[in-house]
C-alpha cells in the first residue's frame, strides 16, 4: 500500500493504459470482421458476374417468361416494320422490266432518250436552269451521258440503269416542283462498264449498302435556290413516296454570277434630240424703194447687195444628259436582304428487300 501512495499516479496511468490497449484492440477485432464480410461479399458478387457472362440468357422464372417477352417484342417489330414499308415504295424503272423478264438495248435506249427529254421540258416549264452544252454539243444527260447515244450496253447493266434512271426522274421531280434557281449537276453510283467512257463527273465513288432490311443506292444532286426553295425541296423529299432519304445537306452562298458592263439601250431611256430655234430676221425700220428694186431683180447697188438673205439653218443643239435619279431620303433599312444559296445534296434510294 505504501507503494501505491506513493506511485499512485504511475498506478493510474498504467490503468488508463492497458484500458485504452483493450479498446484499441477490440476495435480493431471488430472492423477486422468487418473487412472479411465486406471482402466476401465483393469477392460473391464478382463470382455472380462472373457466371452471368459465361452463361446463354436465361428463359426466366417464375412469373418472369422472357422467351415469351422476347416473341411478343419480335412481333411488334415486324408490325412496325410492315406499316414503315408505305413510306419507303421503291421508284419503278424506266422501262418496266417486260414480263419475259429481260430488257433489250432498243427498249432501254428509246426510254432513256424520253425521259431525257421529258426532264429537260420540265425544267423548261418550271425555269430550272440546266447546266451548258458539253463540248460536243450534247445538251444535259442527267448524268446518263455515257449511254445517251449508244445502241448496245454491257451486259448485265440494262436493269441497274433502268432503276437508276427511275430513281434520277424521280429525284429531279422533287427539285422541279419546288422550282429551285438552276442544277448544277447530278451524280450517281457506276453500275456499268460504259460509265467508265462517261464524264466522270456524273459519277460517286460510293457504292450501294445492303443489309437485312433494304439496299441503300447513292446519289449527290448540286443546285441554286434561296431559303424557300430549299424549304420546298426539303418537304418534297420528306412527302415523295419513293424512298429518298436525304443523309447530308452542305449549303453555303452562291458565287456571284458576272453581268454585262455597258448599260442595255432601251428606246424608254434614249434621251430625245433638241433644236434651237434660228435667231429672228432684222427687220428693216422703214422700207427702202431702190433696196426693194434692186432685190426684186437681183441688182446691185442701193443700201444693200439687192439678193435676199438667206434664211438662217437650225442649229442642232446635243441632247442635255439625263439626271441622276434623286437619292433617297432615308427610309427603313431592309429586313432580310437575302442572296442566292449553293446547295448539295447526299440523298439515298431505299429500296425495300422482299419481306420474309
Amino acid at each position: 500500500m505504501d507503494w501505491i501512495k506513493r506511485n499512485l499516479y504511475f498506478v493510474i496511468g498504467s490503468a488508463v493504459a492497458l484500458a485504452l490497449m483493450g479498446l484499441a484492440g477490440y476495435y480493431l477485432y471488430s472492423k477486422w470482421q468487418r473487412n472479411d464480410e465486406i471482402l466476401g461479399k465483393l469477392d460473391e458478387q464478382y463470382a455472380k458476374l462472373k457466371r452471368f457472362a459465361e452463361q446463354k440468357p436465361h428463359p426466366g422464372s417464375g412469373k418472369v417468361d422472357n422467351i415469351k417477352l422476347a416473341k411478343e417484342q419480335r412481333q411488334q417489330l415486324q408490325v412496325y416494320i410492315q406499316k414503315a414499308r408505305q413510306y419507303f415504295q421503291s421508284c419503278p424503272p424506266i422501262p418496266p422490266v417486260p414480263e419475259s423478264g429481260k430488257l433489250t438495248s432498243q427498249e432501254f435506249s428509246s426510254a432513256l432518250s424520253r425521259t431525257i427529254d421529258q426532264m429537260q421540258r420540265d425544267a423548261t416549264k418550271a425555269s430550272v436552269v440546266l447546266p451548258p452544252k458539253a463540248a460536243s454539243g450534247q445538251t444535259y444527260s442527267f448524268s446518263f451521258a455515257a449511254q445517251r447515244d449508244r445502241l448496245a450496253y454491257a451486259a448485265g447493266s440494262l436493269e441497274p440503269l433502268s432503276v437508276q434512271l427511275g430513281e434520277i426522274k424521280a429525284l429531279c421531280a422533287v427539285l422541279f416542283q419546288a422550282k429551285i434557281n438552276s442544277l448544277d449537276e447530278l451524280r450517281r453510283e457506276q453500275v456499268s462498264e460504259d460509265d467508265a467512257k462517261g464524264p466522270q463527273t456524273d459519277y460517286l465513288s460510293d457504292k450501294s449498302v445492303t443489309n437485312e432490311l433494304a439496299v441503300l443506292a447513292p446519289y449527290e444532286a448540286s443546285f441554286r435556290c434561296f431559303s424557300s426553295e430549299l424549304a420546298a425541296v426539303l418537304a418534297g423529299f420528306a412527302s415523295a413516296p419513293c424512298g429518298l432519304v436525304i443523309k447530308s445537306i452542305n449549303v453555303e452562298s452562291a458565287p456571284a454570277v458576272s453581268v454585262p458592263t455597258e448599260p442595255l439601250f432601251t428606246p424608254a431611256s434614249a434621251p430625245t434630240p433638241t433644236y434651237a430655234a434660228p435667231p429672228p430676221r432684222p427687220v428693216p425700220a422703214a422700207p427702202d424703194p431702190e433696196a426693194s428694186f434692186a432685190a426684186r431683180y437681183g441688182l446691185r447697188g442701193g443700201r444693200g447687195e439687192g439678193r435676199p438673205m438667206p434664211a438662217p439653218r437650225p442649229v442642232y443643239a446635243p441632247p442635255a444628259a439625263p439626271a441622276a435619279a434623286a437619292a433617297s431620303r432615308g427610309g427603313l433599312p431592309p429586313a432580310l436582304d437575302e442572296k442566292q444559296l449553293k446547295v448539295t445534296l447526299t440523298l439515298c434510294a431505299v429500296k425495300l428487300l422482299p419481306s420474309k
